[in-house]
């Protein structure tokens, strides 16, 4: 049974009945506003990147999987390639994380998403992120991602390793300006 996260809010990931989870998927999906006009209305393409960061304990970043690194130095990380347009069903993008085989100084992985081509979140509708257990693919966690606004960037999430090993999400929905996630890094400090 899948958790609808708001902004703030944090779910344990630990699996129900025992255990821990092994490989978990990040997905962001999108649709584009269509734009009115005289002869009715049309599709417009929006090209928005998930990135996931990964940081140690001392909040600097370890490694970086974006549409131009698609896997992490370690391979742990993987992101399934870059959607240009939105268009389709279901997840847009999507980030595979392998969580027995991030390093161990890897203690947080954040999730950004942003305007590559440029265009703010009042053109985006339907936008949401999820967290999947890959193994059975049951979704785990969702957070709606806030559409409206001049904003072309936003922090979605974090995945964090707690003391004892589990880990858990933390919806972030943090509003920021940038077409790259290195744009997005002073925004990110923030939520470490």
């Amino acid at each position: 049974m899948s958790v609808n996260l708001q902004k703030g809010q944090k779910v344990s990931l630990a699996k129900r009945g025992g255990g821990s989870l092994s490989v978990v998927r990040m997905g962001l999906g999108w649709d584009a506003v269509k734009k009115r006009g005289l002869f009715g209305s049309r599709s417009q393409s929006i090209d928005l990147d998930a990135s996931a960061l990964l940081f140690d304990e001392g909040g600097r970043l370890v490694d970086a999987v974006w549409f131009r690194q698609l896997r992490s130095q370690d391979g742990s990380v993987q992101h399934t390639g870059d959607n240009l347009t939105g268009a389709g069903d279901g997840d847009d993008e999507s980030v595979i994380v392998d969580l027995p085989r991030l390093p161990p100084a890897v203690t947080q992985i954040v999730f950004t998403v942003n305007s590559f081509t440029g265009q703010d979140f009042s053109q985006i509708e339907n936008a949401f992120c999820r967290l999947v257990d890959e193994t059975t693919n049951e979704e785990l966690a969702r957070y709606e991602l806030s559409g409206s606004g001049r904003h072309n960037a936003q922090i979605m999430a974090k995945v964090g390793r707690s003391a004892d090993g589990g880990w858990s999400m933390t919806a972030i929905g943090a509003v920021a300006s940038g077409r790259t996630f290195q744009d997005l890094l002073p925004a990110v400090a923030g939520h470490l």
